[in-house]
């Protein structure tokens, strides 16, 4: 069964006295600080070819937050660990801060990685159940030569301090956390090193809906006070519209439509997108004048493994026509500076957009 996208804390109003979701339109645009170019990523697997990211690029800008959104399966994780180079490409292009990642020697990667962090989903699971919080988060301090002895345990203090903990959690457990607890000590642990870029991959989607809002508040304060870069992923749509400045919707390995939450929430254009966002709660608080078009979720996403030809959403798509059977669509640019691959936008103006 698909994993359809759904809508928690935002849409329930808990992030509404929060900060504000993206800068005033007016702000200078920072320069480019990650760049992924066509990355492509196959898993060969019981002689079969999955094709888990087909094509993606994206950009993320000093100090701003870059969302990838789509049902399960859709490639969110897998762009996440290529981003990080935990997995290398089948191929693509991938740069840190003017730094080809692909051509980086081990020792530059090791420099790197300082710069680069993640927070997972699972906050309990992806913290060692017999470390301490003093060892969990300050072992990449200790990998990385940052610090020891009492600077270590300062460091630990102020980092614990720094995402709303104290001094005295230093010689627990994991298991004696809440799972919010414990996904602040994950934050801890990816600020330890002072990233640049952190990828948020499904960094809330295990908690609940008022910690989601707590945890979420306190990612938007770090990147305030430290300028960090987040590339956020996640389902949920309301959670991915408070965070970004710029929002991705995948779909089988390709991002197929992009742009801004409020543009993307109001008038979504590609006909994957348009039933993603008729899935959320038509009314939000801070948000009631809006009404959307409901569009009913049809059929289950295909198989990574076996991807229909042409465009990869048409069994699902109640606009499909006979060329989306047999033509992958291009990424047309329209009015409103938004990106979307589907035929429906393309330079003849096959249709009226809706």
């Amino acid at each position: 069964m698909s994993d359809h996208v759904t809508t928690t804390a935002a849409g329930n109003g808990a992030l509404a006295t929060g900060q504000q979701a993206r800068p005033s339109p007016d702000r200078v645009e920072p320069s480019i600080l990650f760049e992924a170019r066509d990355l492509v990523k196959r898993f060969r697997t019981r002689g079969h070819t999955v094709h888990a990211v087909n094509g993606v690029s994206l950009r993320i800008p000093r100090g701003r937050t870059v969302g990838l959104v789509g049902e399960s399966g859709s490639g969110k994780s897998t762009v996440a660990r290529l981003a990080l180079r935990l997995l290398d490409p089948t191929s693509g292009e991938l740069h840190f801060d003017g730094v080809d990642l692909l051509r980086a020697s081990r020792r530059e990667m090791r420099a790197l990685r300082r710069r680069m962090q993640i927070v997972f989903q699972n906050p309990l699971g992806s913290l060692n159940p017999r470390m301490r919080v003093l060892h969990a988060v300050g072992e990449p301090l200790v990998v990385h030569r940052i610090a020891k002895g009492r600077q270590l345990v300062d460091r630990v203090v102020e980092l614990l301090e720094k995402v709303g903990l104290s001094a005295a959690d230093l010689y627990k457990f994991s298991h004696q956390f809440s799972g919010g607890q414990a996904q602040r000590i994950g934050i801890a642990r990816a600020l330890a090193t002072d990233p640049d870029l952190i990828v948020c991959d499904e960094a809330v989607s295990a908690l609940d809906v008022s910690v989601q809002a707590q945890v979420l508040n306190l990612l938007k304060r770090l990147q305030a006070e430290l300028g960090l870069s987040y590339l956020f992923i996640a389902h949920d749509l309301n959670v991915v519209r408070y965070m970004a400045d710029e929002i991705c919707v995948m779909y089988l390995g390709q991002i197929v439509e992009r742009g801004d939450g409020d543009t993307l929430f109001a008038d979504p254009r590609h006909p994957y997108t348009q039933m993603l966002v008729s899935a959320v709660p038509e009314f939000a608080p801070g948000r009631e004048g809006e009404r959307r078009h409901r569009v009913a979720p049809r059929g289950e996403p295909a198989s990574p493994s076996n991807p229909p030809p042409g465009c990869h959403f048409h069994p699902r798509c109640s606009k499909a026509t006979a060329r989306c059977r047999t033509e992958a669509p291009k990424v047309h640019r329209i009015a409103d500076g938004r990106t979307v691959a589907c035929h429906l936008y393309d330079p003849a103006g096959e249709a009226n957009g809706k």
